[in-house]
């Protein structure tokens, strides 16, 4: 709550002091409205690059409830500045206090985020991290349609509005629960910049984590290059009002935070990277949707009036350019949530906040490059605003190569979660029996072409597969499988010199810690029950001593993908979103490993349902 109501009403102050610096003061000024901007964008960033060094170790020094209830009274006091601002009109000293807000968010942002796990088990960050950030888009939402509806009114009414949410937040401040100094024995460096090093030092220790903070970074400077230029993008572009602006906004943030509560929902309780290029190659995608309906909408005549909310739904493109922002929040919401998470979960809790500082220091770094562009592309450079977006979203395409290069074996397994999920009603159980770490060799009876998906999506770890050498060889899939890392094995009768290096394969796979996994029956089942067990399996664990662990696929015979009613995919699908159970048996170890007791296991997991 401390949280939601802080995010509001920075919202409800920057987003009304936007839409009246763009559609009331902008001739008072008298300077070029994009330069306004973007020196309001750099005056809340700055703080960020100067005090989050500070922030950090204040955060690991003391405890942080009484340190939350300091920096809200701070804001109450900052408010109370900007009420009279507002009140007096005084454009130039609100435009000042942005940066105190950016002052008071920065030694707010560390604290928070090393509050959670200290609050958090393992398997609850995830859902903490995803509810945070659902409650924080949402009171942005708010906040965003509060600044745009205050905007059109007198300006006494945010000056009112700014001053009483302030007050509750520091009042929701009392209910924070204690969370003790992570380091109390820390010697403050109140030197920004040796302070700045160090923190930065020590978000490099782990190449993942700093990694993951550079990917926030880059959201971070995408999202300040859109949000910063929206009011004069709906002015400009749009040809729109205060209400039209608001509602978009409004629509982004919902984005974002559906885009959380997804990730919470497909993470089951694990920190889920593989969202991570997928919300990239959103960004990049509906991004691009963004661009081309801007095009469209700006080649309309030009109204005499600012178009309200009507007026704009008329557009057939406008609804279009709607959808694509609303879908770009979403893309945004799964890619940052799972990288916080890691970030949180992967560093020591001596030094986290120190790190959460690092992470705000580039963010501001990331945040000042953007608004420098903002400036190049549309000061010097003249570019249109559809076309500085579209540059901003392409950003997106190195990333996701990137994320896909680096996040390979998360991203494919979350994509055959996707796929898995999206054709049949799927259920797991068991699921704890396969260990986050360590070797294994895992077995499962063998249904359809679809059972290597389902496996895939439901397993938290990588598998590498070892599948037939004929199937492996398909050209059109050749590609796909050697991308998974699977090993194509042939009976030592056709090819004695690739069933010998299979075998190989998997036990150097087995003793670099991986998992494993063959379907013993050697085939698809044709008729829907078990075959029998082959003892590949046995010589396997005779070379590399592993715990086993038996799985069970039921309810995909009679599926498309399955050989009822004769081969596979030859006749029409009779079942949509059919129920599926995925059972994980107990580890069976290897002193106890035969082809036999393996298959009794599997049937006794399958059940009578096929």
């Amino acid at each position: 709550m401390t949280q939601a109501l802080g995010a509001f009403n920075d919202n409800v102050f920057r987003n009304a002091l936007m839409f009246m610096l763009t559609f009331k003061a902008v001739d008072a000024l008298n300077v070029d409205i994009n330069i306004v901007m973007n020196l309001a964008a750099g005056l809340f960033i700055l703080p960020f690059f100067l005090m989050s060094g500070w922030a950090g170790q204040l955060a690991d020094k003391y405890e942080k409830s009484r340190l939350i209830r300091r920096i809200k009274a701070l804001e109450v006091v900052i408010m109370l500045l900007a009420a009279l601002a507002f009140v007096a009109e005084f454009w130039w000293g609100l435009i000042a206090l942005v940066g105190l807000m950016g002052a008071q968010s920065a030694l707010f942002g560390p604290v928070k985020y090393a509050l959670l796990p200290q609050h958090l088990a393992e398997e609850e960050l995830v859902s903490g991290n995803a509810w945070v950030g659902m409650g924080t888009f949402v009171a942005i939402l708010l906040g965003t349609i509060a600044g745009g509806l205050l905007s059109a009114q007198p300006t006494y009414w945010a000056a009112l509005c700014i001053l009483v949410i302030a007050l509750l937040g520091r009042l929701a401040a009392q209910g924070v629960p204690q969370a003790p100094a992570s380091d109390p024995a820390l010697t403050i460096d109140w030197n920004p910049v040796t302070q700045t090093r160090k923190v930065l030092a020590a978000s490099k220790q782990d190449a993942g984590v700093f990694w993951a903070i550079m990917a926030i970074s880059w959201f971070w400077f995408l999202g300040i290059g859109y949000l910063t230029q929206f009011p004069n993008f709906t002015r400009e572009v749009l040809a729109a009002n205060q209400t039209v602006g608001t509602l978009l906004l409004t629509l982004f943030s919902l984005g974002v935070a559906t885009g959380a509560m997804l990730c919470d929902r497909w993470s089951r309780g694990r920190i889920e990277l593989g969202m991570v290029p997928l919300g990239a190659l959103g960004v990049a995608v509906f991004g691009y949707g963004l661009y081309a309906m801007a095009q469209v909408i700006a080649a309309e005549p030009a109204p005499e009036l600012a178009r309200t909310l009507v007026d704009f739904w008329d557009i057939p493109e406008a609804r279009w350019f709607m959808l694509w922002l609303a879908l770009s929040g979403i893309a945004g919401g799964l890619f940052i949530i799972p990288l916080y998470s890691y970030v949180q979960r992967h560093t020591p809790e001596t030094r986290r906040a120190q790190v959460i500082a690092a992470l705000n220091v580039l963010n501001s770094l990331f945040m000042v490059i953007s608004t420098a562009m903002g400036i190049l592309l549309l000061s010097v450079l003249q570019l249109s605003l559809p076309q500085f977006y579209l540059i901003f979203a392409l950003t997106a395409v190195p990333i996701m190569l990137a994320s896909v290069r680096r996040l390979r074996d998360p991203f494919l397994r979350f994509l055959a979660f996707l796929i898995s999920h999206g054709i049949y009603r799927v259920r797991h159980h068991g699921l704890s029996h396969i260990p986050d770490t360590g070797p294994a060799l895992v077995v499962a009876n063998h249904v359809s072409y679809m059972d290597a998906v389902l496996l895939m999506g439901a397993c938290q770890r990588p598998l590498r597969f070892i599948i037939d050498k004929e199937i492996h060889d398909t050209p059109a899939l050749k590609w796909l499988f050697e991308i998974c890392g699977t090993v194509p094995i042939s009976s030592e009768r056709v090819d004695r010199r690739n069933f010998q290096e299979a075998f190989s394969r998997v036990a150097d796979a087995l003793d670099q810690g991986e998992l494993v996994f063959i379907f013993p029956e050697g085939r698809l089942t044709p008729d829907g029950e078990i075959q029998t067990f082959r003892r590949g399996l046995e010589r396997i664990v005779k070379t590399s001593p592993v715990p086993v662990i038996p799985m069970a696929l039921s309810g995909l015979w009679g599926s498309w993908f399955s050989r009822e009613r004769g081969r596979a995919f030859a006749k029409t699908p009779r079942r949509l979103w059919s129920r599926v159970d995925v059972n994980v048996g107990e580890p069976v170890p290897p002193d106890q490993v035969s082809a036999a007791e393996l298959e009794a296991r599997v049937r006794a997991l399958r059940g009578a349902r096929a």
